[in-house]
């Protein structure tokens, strides 16, 4: 009997690693495209990338950036409150959207009240502002940077679009968060005091308990859909906007019941109990954050990683063989009159993973090789910027070795000359014996089917990513 419930325990356990093996590699493999088996990828894929970018680091900048920027955010949201005499209802506004934080905003809101009193007069007006608005330039650039590093876009926001931009969400954000308490006000105060609208009420009351998802759903869509450098779906946004409003309200409620256990912390931080708490709700908060991001990535390019491996560990022989394939295929597009195709496209087409073919188009462009041009569908397309009839493997490659700093180690070209002259001419007589490989006679072979996808309009699943490197408009 125990011998028969041993090997009923060793079958469970061995299905279950079955289970978890076929979720983190198997998976991969499947060419099913049901929503149970996406919805795996989804996760696997989310999982893997907030481990690669390492979020947990993110966040705790973030948060310590967020403490930087606390109090001039406070000054200039209640500098615009008091022009508009609603200082007393943004600070109702604040206590009602982070209940658990009352304490800290409390002690925020004191300084808040100092630094405006001594911004308003002296020489502390010209370096209030100027502060105020760097830090919070600051804090924004950096989240706009970890979106970007997640969504693998090499460039973020040119400076005069970064100012521009920030300084416009600065200011509109207490201008709505003014606009929401009106609306809850006039929604509390006319239609369930009036008898004509009593009937109302029930609809009103749900309204006003949801509001707080509602707008943390809508604050959280934006982000994800605005931020990133990079064109992004809203619905996937939507999608992860929905899920991390949840967990942020989830995150509320446990702290606010867990404020009981503060006392805990009295008898060890005294007056400054709320400053532990503060920061681990603020990391908490930034890492919904950026997983939300992750998660809509995941969403929006699930169908591109049909591959499993890590790219980093990607030998110098194999890069170089992707790159002829990679170029090949520009050029055999161009030399047969069709539309150029996104990089998610060639990812998409050609089988090669989204991160390298980002990270080989970098290079072929550095090197000279291609450009980035405008689609009618306001795309970005990949092309040749050279003659393709004549363009060699050999050129491709002592071109491509080119790229990057070199000769930035003091008297090394001085003590080994010699031996790089030798292995200069080595190197050359590899690339002159492949000078008679011309990238044009690659014959590559084609998926009908796939050709269909990329040419179909709309595209359901492929994004145009490339909005990082465009010389035409930055904002693509």
């Amino acid at each position: 009997m125990a011998a028969k419930k041993e090997s009923k325990l060793t079958e469970l356990i061995n299905r279950i690693q079955e289970f978890v093996n076929y979720c983190w590699s198997g998976v991969w493999k499947e060419t099913r495209d049901t929503s149970g088996i996406r919805t795996i990828k989804v996760l696997n894929l989310s999982v893997r990338s907030f481990l690669d970018r390492d979020l947990q680091s993110r966040s705790m900048s973030l948060t310590y950036s967020t403490v930087l920027a606390i109090v001039p955010a406070f000054a200039l949201l209640f500098a615009i409150g008091r022009g508009f005499g609603f200082q007393n209802l943004l600070e109702d506004q604040l206590y009602q959207s982070f209940p658990a934080q009352r304490k800290g905003l409390e002690f925020a809101l004191k300084f808040v009240d100092s630094y405006l009193k001594e911004a308003s007069q002296g020489l502390f007006v010209g370096i209030g502002i100027v502060f105020l608005l760097w830090t919070l330039i600051s804090l924004l650039s950096y989240i706009e940077s970890s979106f970007n590093h997640i969504w693998d876009v090499k460039h973020d926001r040119s400076f005069y679009q970064k100012v521009t931009d920030y300084t416009s969400i600065c200011l509109m954000v207490p201008v709505l968060m003014i606009c929401s308490s009106g609306v809850s006000i006039f929604m509390s105060a006319i239609v369930q005091d009036n008898i004509h609208f009593a009937f109302l009420s029930p609809l009103v009351n749900i309204a006003l308990e949801t509001s707080p998802v509602v707008l943390a759903w809508l604050a959280f869509s934006l982000s994800f859909f605005l931020i990133p450098n990079t064109k992004v779906k809203f619905k996937y946004a939507a999608i992860s906007g929905a899920i991390c409003a949840i967990v942020f309200q989830i995150l509320q409620m446990l702290f606010v019941n867990g404020q009981i256990y503060v006392s805990k912390y009295n008898a060890i931080y005294g007056s400054f109990a709320f400053l532990p708490l503060l920061l681990i709700w603020l990391q908490l908060s930034w890492l919904i954050l950026l997983f939300g991001c992750v998660l809509t990535y995941s969403l929006q390019n699930v169908l591109n990683f049909n591959f499993i491996g890590d790219i980093k560990k990607m030998s110098e022989n194999y890069e170089r063989k992707v790159t002829i394939i990679l170029t090949a295929a520009i050029v055999s597009r161009f030399r047969k009159g069709k539309t150029p195709l996104t990089r998610s496209q060639l990812s998409f087409y050609y089988d090669i993973p989204i991160q390298v073919v980002t990270n080989l188009c970098e290079q072929l462009q550095k090197a000279g090789f291609i450009n980035y041009v405008m689609l009618p569908d306001d795309r970005t397309g990949v092309a040749p910027a050279t003659e393709t009839g004549n363009l060699t493997v050999g050129e491709l490659l002592r071109r491509l070795d080119h790229v990057g700093d070199s000769n930035f180690i003091p008297r090394f070209s001085l003590i080994y000359r010699d031996i790089l002259d030798k292995i200069d001419s080595w190197l050359d007589d590899c690339y002159d014996s492949l000078d008679t490989r011309k990238i044009a006679d690659i014959d590559l072979p084609e998926d009908i089917d796939k050709e269909k996808i990329v040419n179909a309009t709309p595209k359901p699943f492929i994004h145009s990513d490339d909005s990082d490197v465009k010389p035409v408009s930055s904002d693509d």
